[in-house]
């Protein structure tokens, strides 16, 4: 393991972390609270403690596969542990553990909080937590690879970062990894701007409306408000968050044809027309069982409800708008079911990915034509229009079944961990593997984690990291033979 390459990416890493600190310390000069010299002090430890590693550990060896795996699980460790100096020091979140709970759902996106009145924590660590959605969306390695030389392995890291899903469907677009990562971050912050301005010029507040924005793109969901957007009862902040919480599920190459003006690229996405379809449904369905059991007046009221939370659970967002769990039991089934869904791969989601659904039905498809209606044929699954590699086929079962099998033994761990309900121990495991935040039960939209011991947070968080990390990068570091030469 070359361990002074790694000091050095961390380094850079914990300087990025202590830089970003800057506009939360703005914010709180702005608002003039008690929050700013916690703020300045974690600023000037988490710094200081990256330029030394910078600095004594500069070389351009190049990272191997193991390194960019190691860089990937335990950066995020990293990272997370040193935010949440500004929460410790300021006393909003005295304990590590719950503020580690808290910024790890931060970073990966989750969205789920111990925080049980938001609203009372000051503007700059308020700022600050949901500027770790932002960094953390489009993956915080990513934004690192910018400040790393050309040498130092980045295009490792960033594979061992990358979905599974991206692997399948091959999303690289441009030939030099840093100018791949330059061309996301503007478009990640072109759509962050455009949905801040929207809700700004409609009548939220700047702060409001740029860290709720934050929490949509990067389709994450921490909002300052105790009762989520639902807190502004407001049809048109609603339909736009909507609108950009789609943006955010979908893969960013995408964005990149688009600009481009690559249509023939947009039409050809498979995963992009079968995303679009899965939305289309649980959307429709939702929404009608709220119209007919008359949960809402009118059709409109239940298709705006229904949509929203099934676009936010869907795209493993987290926001809500109302107690879904007042629903009738067929719709939070669906629901339940959008949460095993995840949307496309290259994007700022969690969660199983579409693209692998695609593969596994049609290889379904595939495999029982074969048995039963013509043994003879050939056919090929295919991808974009471009046949699928079995060794790819694999991978997408491997990951699904992987993926049910950490619900149900994490489901297990918590129900021995913590005496809580088999509802809200299963749930609590999706909603922290799948990024998604609020879940069922005693973790649902109207409740938070606070509740749960020690040892229960710390299994979640880490449900948080392999979820972000989408399994295999996570636990690869438990094989030996990760660590032998």
């Amino acid at each position: 393991m070359n361990y002074p390459s790694i000091a050095n990416v961390f380094g850079t890493l914990l300087i990025v972390t202590g830089s970003s600190m800057l506009l939360p310390i703005f914010c709180s000069l702005i608002y003039g609270e008690d929050d700013l010299v916690a703020l300045c002090i974690s600023a000037l430890i988490i710094v200081s403690i990256g330029i030394p590693l910078k600095l004594l550990f500069r070389n351009n060896i190049q990272l191997d596969i193991r390194e960019g795996l190691f860089i990937a699980a335990f950066g995020w460790v990293i990272i997370s542990a040193f935010s949440t100096l500004p929460f410790i020091i300021h006393g909003t979140i005295p304990s590590f553990t719950d503020a580690f709970f808290e910024m790890m759902s931060g970073y990966t996106t989750t969205g789920a909080t111990i925080l049980t009145d938001i609203e009372v924590v000051p503007h700059g660590l308020l700022f600050w937590r949901s500027e770790t959605h932002l960094l953390g969306g489009m993956g915080f390695l990513t934004l690192t690879l910018i400040f790393l030389p050309h040498g130092m392995g980045g295009v490792r890291i960033f594979r061992a970062e990358s979905s599974p899903g991206q692997v399948i469907t091959k999303d690289k677009f441009l030939a030099r990894n840093k100018d791949t990562m330059l061309w996301l971050w503007s478009i990640y912050l072109t759509l962050n701007a455009t949905q801040t301005l929207l809700l700004w010029l409609s009548g939220m507040s700047l702060f409001d409306a740029l860290c709720h924005s934050f929490g949509t793109v990067s389709t994450s969901g921490y909002s300052t408000m105790n009762d989520s957007l639902g807190y502004y009862n407001s049809s048109f902040f609603d339909w736009v968050t909507i609108v950009f919480m789609i943006f955010g599920g979908m893969t960013f190459v995408l964005f990149y044809l688009f600009v481009k003006g690559e249509w023939q690229g947009i039409r050809d996405n498979t995963e992009f027309r079968w995303y679009l379809g899965f939305l289309a449904f649980f959307c429709g369905a939702v929404s009608l069982l709220l119209w007919a059991n008359g949960t809402y007046d009118g059709f409109m009221q239940s298709l705006r409800y229904g949509t929203f939370q099934v676009v936010s659970i869907l795209t493993t967002t987290g926001f809500t708008t109302t107690d879904y769990e007042l629903w009738s039991h067929q719709a939070q089934i669906l629901l339940l079911g959008a949460c095993f869904v995840g949307a496309c791969a290259g994007s700022t989601t969690s969660g199983i990915k579409i693209v692998h659904y695609v593969i596994i039905i049609k290889y379904m498809y595939v495999t029982i034509k074969k048995i039963f209606l013509q043994p003879m044929s050939v056919t090929a699954i295919r991808l974009n229009n471009r046949p699928v590699e079995a060794s790819i086929v694999d991978l997408s079962i491997c990951y699904f079944i992987v993926n049910i099998f950490l619900v149900l033994v994490g489901g297990f761990v918590m129900v021995m961990t913590d005496p809580i309900d088999g509802v809200t121990a299963i749930s609590s495991v999706i909603a922290t593997l799948m990024n998604i935040g609020p879940g069922f039960g005693d973790v649902g939209p109207s409740e938070n984690y606070a509740f749960l011991s020690n040892s229960g947070k710390w299994f979640l968080s880490w449900n948080m990291l392999v979820g972000r990390l989408e399994m295999f990068s996570a636990l690869v570091v438990f094989y030996p033979a990760f660590w032998k030469k």
